[in-house]
């Protein structure tokens, strides 16, 4: 017999004479006669009433099966007589797969601390909350694909391993196989520097002047000392890359993309969002629906932000001026407190921004965009890119850069060049937005900070 998900179990519409599931035990209650069992597989957020009746073989398999106990069993899945539940399954047969100690299993049926089931990141998937939160994060990768594939996007593949730094910050992560004794610049496998990529976005323009439209959607690691509760070292990226387009379409983009995700989720992942909208934060449902309809997103150019902050009446831990890179707490005051809805930020001074981002006619600024919302702050960053060979040569100059490693993305303006835009979109901040989880850590299954490495 076939092995059903208890997902599909619980839609069927007409009761089974022979149903077969696996699954975990969630609780397990004895009474006189029987035993009643809560039993998840992980395909959805509900449980699944199991009865076992005293006297069976079936019962006597189940004596040392505690939760967390992994099992399989047949019998008939019957309408349930109980609230909350429209079927049970009366058991047949059940094979005992994996016993859990009592002792020492960890998860027992009481609320844990986020913070103790991040030293169990290998365990705390098996926790509704964190179970919702996994299926939400294929889901949403899922609605990324389908949503850009719509669009005509082409999904390819750029290096991990990179000897460009993308952002020119040099928060990277040096990637060697002499375990780091050599102490000079060059390594000797590939015999120069070699990194992880902090971005697959200048070997996406590549693919987009030859193909039109492409994405890459994949790791990137920051080596950024920064333990806050939206940083990460080992992050996914969503990356889009549009030839013949401007900082309009690349804004477009961006919100078309994020309102999609959004009602996708609405629509595919209901039951887990809606234990989010209960337990973790309220009118997080309505807080979606909201934002992925009809209304577009806000608007600012970066000058007018800097005024808004110079002129309210908070103060701030960074103050503020023309010329600044916007904190953390700017942000979240022009997204939640000024707008209270999503915010896209433009024009921003050319001198905080990288080296890559297309100069505005005032010499001054940047065609650059931030989408900001409320509860994260940054979500997205794009811009419209340089592509006069001139102007993003004099950049690089300028920005002490060496253009000899970047003699390829240059060439790329040297042969057939058109105006084009992209922007990276925060895999894990979109996640925090869909589930209202607000760090960064519990949305990530095995999350890489400054001094963790587990798992």
């Amino acid at each position: 017999m076939e092995r059903v998900l208890i997902k599909d179990a619980l839609l069927s519409n007409v009761p089974l004479e022979q149903i077969r599931i696996a699954g975990w035990i969630r609780t397990r209650r004895d009474a006189k006669g029987f035993s009643f069992l809560e039993l998840n597989d992980g395909s959805c957020l509900s449980n699944i009433q199991c009865i076992v009746d005293e006297g069976t073989t079936a019962h006597k398999a189940l004596l040392s099966a505690n939760t967390g106990a992994g099992l399989i069993l047949s019998g008939s899945l019957v309408p349930s007589p109980g609230k909350g539940q429209r079927w049970e399954i009366r058991v047949r047969d059940l094979e005992l797969l994996g016993v859990a100690d009592p002792e020492t299993y960890p998860l027992q049926k009481k609320r844990h601390s986020d913070e103790f089931l991040r030293s169990i990141a290998h365990l705390r998937v098996r926790t509704n909350k964190y179970g919702a939160a996994m299926r939400v994060r294929s889901e949403a990768a899922f609605a990324i694909h389908q949503w850009l594939r719509e669009h005509s996007f082409y999904y390819v593949h750029t290096p991990i391993l990179t000897g460009s730094d993308c952002e020119g910050a040099g928060e990277m992560f040096r990637v060697s196989t002499d375990g780091g004794q050599n102490s000079s610049s060059d390594d000797s496998f590939f015999g120069k520097t070699c990194h992880l990529t902090v971005s697959g976005q200048l070997e996406a323009e590549a693919l987009a002047l030859a193909l039109g439209r492409v994405y890459t959607f994949g790791p990137t690691f920051r080596a950024e000392n920064s333990n806050t509760a939206r940083h990460a070292a080992e992050f996914w990226m969503v990356e889009p890359e549009m030839a013949f387009a401007d900082l309009r379409d690349d804004m477009h983009l961006a919100e078309d993309l994020l309102k999609g995700v959004m009602r996708s989720l609405l629509e595919r992942s209901s039951d887990d969002l809606a234990l989010f909208d209960r337990f973790v934060q309220p009118n997080l449902l309505k807080k979606l629906e909201d934002w992925s309809g009809s209304r577009s997103f806000v608007h600012l150019p970066y000058g007018e932000c800097i005024e808004i902050l110079k002129n309210c009446s908070v103060k701030f831990e960074h103050p503020v001026s023309y010329g600044i890179d916007l904190q953390t707490e700017h942000e979240r005051f022009l997204a939640e407190v000024y707008c209270s809805f999503p915010v896209i930020i433009t024009d921003y001074p050319r001198a905080i921004k990288p080296f890559y981002m297309r100069d505005n006619d005032d010499g001054l600024t940047v065609a650059a965009m931030d989408i900001l919302v409320p509860g994260i702050g940054e979500i997205v960053g794009g811009s419209q890119r340089e592509e006069r060979l001139g102007r993003l040569e004099a950049k690089m100059d300028e920005m002490g850069m060496m253009p000899e490693r970047y003699w390829w993305y240059s060439d790329l303006r040297r042969f057939g060049s058109v105006p084009h835009a992209g922007f990276g979109l925060g895999f894990e901040r979109l996640l925090m937005l869909l589930t209202g989880i607000a760090n960064i850590r519990d949305v990530l299954p095995f999350p890489r900070t400054p001094g963790n490495l587990d798992f």
